[in-house]
């Protein structure tokens, strides 16, 4: 948890590269995702990368992109990796320029994982992708795609900053869509989840929100749809046992979510389940939260975030006892330590 330049040759790399409520199923019971990452600045990142993949293999989700919002190659690289090591490699990629600094921020478990050796010095996991310098830039690929889905249709995922988003708002009628960005969002995205925020300690200026101030201010001002986000407290209570990671995958020799956790921190250690949250609330699994009234959430100059309860209000945040926090925690290690479909057919 931690521009496009010439439209005419970005738009040719995006053909290359291939209503506002808060129930988030779809008519065909796979729910259309479009997840928004900032991979390799938490592992939290990587662990709901697994899960997204899990939904895909049990007929969840139907992923249409994986957004990157922190700068460089790594993070693209890594989620080829993923993709690939799970049976989905063709799943378009997006990736952010001149976003973000946070490349000190923590350690880069993405870059790691992408520069393990097997015992033969070759590449420890497999690619598919040739190039990730070529990849479209993300806010332009959303254009793309959401212009090509059904109205009220799609569910956005961002457990990282709002870099993407907000430039997605700011574009402008293309190729693609005579819709704005605005407009477009309006008319294609159902449902937005975010991992951002703090609402128990209003001087806290969350780690999503503080990286780009101005684009979580104005997706919390300016998403024409519902907002619901999970806060850092939140996560916080619920932790991934670092335990799970030691015992659980005996199954595998080398797992590229396991290799991230153990390159991010000295093992053993739990780690708080931010994004993973997000995920299981856009993947179907509202139940398993308790939601605040509808309200307003506002962005501070400083990175600090308010809630106002509002019955108008188009944002809601999640919450979760302490018997919801154990079951959430449990259905995690549950999902995660699981066999993915390619590697049994294997």
């Amino acid at each position: 948890m931690n521009r496009a330049g010439f439209l005419f040759a970005t738009f040719a790399v995006l053909a290359a590269a291939v209503s506002c409520g808060t129930e988030v199923q779809q008519d065909d019971d796979r729910i259309k995702v479009i997840l928004e990452t900032d991979i390799g600045n938490d592992v939290d990142d990587a662990l709901a990368l697994d899960m997204l993949h899990k939904y895909i293999d049990d007929g969840t989700v139907d992923v249409l992109a994986i957004m990157i919002n922190k700068n460089g190659e790594a993070p693209a690289e890594f989620t080829d990796i993923m993709n690939t090591w799970y049976g989905h490699p063709d799943i378009p990629i997006g990736v952010i320029r001149n976003g973000a600094e946070c490349e000190t921020d923590a350690v880069n478990y993405a870059q790691a994982v992408c520069n393990l050796k097997d015992a033969e010095g070759n590449p420890a996991f497999g690619r598919t992708l040739d190039s990730y310098s070529d990849l479209p830039d993300a806010h332009l690929l959303y254009r793309k795609i959401l212009a090509e889905q059904p109205d009220s249709s799609v569910v956005i995922v961002s457990i990282g900053f709002m870099t993407n988003l907000a430039r997605l708002l700011d574009t402008q009628a293309d190729g693609y869509s005579e819709l704005d960005g605005k407009k477009l969002v309006a008319s294609k995205v159902k449902l937005l989840t975010t991992m951002a925020g703090c609402f128990n300690n209003p001087e806290m200026a969350e780690y999503n929100v503080h990286k780009d101030i101005p684009a979580a201010a104005k997706v919390f001002g300016e998403w024409p749809g519902a907002i619901v986000t999970t806060p850092f407290e939140l996560g916080m209570e619920i932790l991934y046992p670092g335990s799970s990671i030691v015992s659980d995958f005996g199954w595998v020799g080398l797992h590229p979510v396991v290799e991230a956790y153990k390159c991010y921190l000295p093992m053993p250690y739990d780690r708080p389940t931010w994004d993973l949250t997000a995920l299981l609330y856009a993947a179907g699994h509202e139940d398993m939260f308790s939601l605040s009234p509808a309200g307003d959430i506002t962005v501070a100059g400083n990175g600090t975030v308010a809630f106002s309860a509002n019955p108008e209000g188009k944002h809601r945040y999640m919450m979760a006892d302490k018997e919801q926090g154990e079951a959430i925690r449990d259905y995690f290690v549950d999902l995660i330590t699981s066999v993915p479909a390619n590697q049994i057919a294997e």
